[in-house]
């Protein structure tokens, strides 16, 4: 669907909504729409490499696709009614405010069964603490951008271990350079690269959980 990718990839508002809701109403599967919206961003991040794109542009692209969800999430979590395959807390680490691309995981994970609980951005680690006590969930997401996201993550994982809870929890890295490296670094689990690589970590923390 070209003309939904498209329209994301530059930032036509009006446009992107109106096939968004025609392709609803015309019975197209809520995640496939999800992942041309994927795709969509993806060509706003590749011109955002390239300079195409600027800040402003980033964070435009960022709204359209929340706005874009706001009619497909509906139709995704009734096409996943039933028993989640798992829960997952996810948020962007204390002293990093980017969401976007916790967001499109966010969406994908929903989409594909699991329970999410999105803490937000800039998130402490006592935070995620009380969440996943909360929820009982057995799997953490850390998302960040910048470089000193990393060490964020580093602390909020030495925070599990300090709580008593590291055992119990698989944890995920995500965001910007994020690598192998980092994941040694921070001490995490694993990392996803996009959203559809998350997602596949995610199906494998749970079946190693089972």
């Amino acid at each position: 669907m070209n003309s939904l990718i498209d329209a994301l990839g530059d930032l036509e508002e009006e446009n992107l909504l109106d096939i968004v809701r025609e392709q609803l109403n015309a019975g197209t599967d809520p995640a496939q729409i999800l992942d041309w919206l994927r795709q969509g961003m993806d060509i706003v991040g590749a011109r955002f490499a390239n300079n195409e794109y600027f800040l402003v542009e980033l964070i435009m692209s960022a709204e359209l696709f929340k706005k874009a969800m706001t009619f497909v999430e509906p139709k995704l979590l009734e096409k996943q009614k039933g028993s989640a395959i798992g829960k997952i807390v996810i948020g962007t680490v204390k002293g990093d405010v980017h969401d976007v691309g916790k967001n499109l995981v966010v969406a994908f994970l929903k989409s594909n069964g699991f329970e999410v609980h999105d803490l937000g951005e800039d998130v402490p680690s006592e935070k995620f603490i009380e969440k996943l006590n909360e929820t009982g969930a057995q799997i953490l997401a850390l998302s960040g951008l910048i470089t000193v996201a990393h060490d964020s993550m580093r602390t909020t994982i030495e925070a599990l271990k300090t709580a008593g809870i590291r055992n119990d929890v698989k944890v995920m890295i995500g965001g910007g350079n994020t690598n192998q490296e980092t994941v040694d670094y921070t001490g995490a689990d694993a990392f996803g690269k996009d959203a559809t690589s998350a997602v596949t970590v995610a199906k494998q923390f749970i079946e190693e959980l089972a």
